[in-house]
């Protein structure tokens, strides 16, 4: 699949970019967006970049902590919860 479908929501869409490598591409569909599951897209990808400080900020701007988990794992956890 070249594209991520157009049924899937902005966050949905990221974790596609994410997958396939393009983590700017992944960054750019949540960076403007303000809702939690956004923020929590937002904290996966900064904690893939290694910028815990800016990760942890926005673990808290979704009500959430860091979890204690490897990238693959959360990743796995984030698809299978917005699906």
């Amino acid at each position: 699949m070249d594209a991520p479908g157009d049924q899937l929501s902005a966050p949905l869409i990221a974790l596609w970019y994410d997958a396939k490598g393009d983590w700017n591409a992944a960054h750019s569909r949540v960076d403007h967006l303000s809702d939690r599951v956004s923020a929590r897209i937002h904290a996966y990808l900064h904690r893939k970049e290694g910028d815990i400080w800016n990760a942890d900020y926005w673990y808290r701007r979704a009500g959430e902590s860091r979890p204690q988990i490897s990238l693959e794992e959360e990743w796995e956890e984030l698809v299978l919860r917005y699906l």
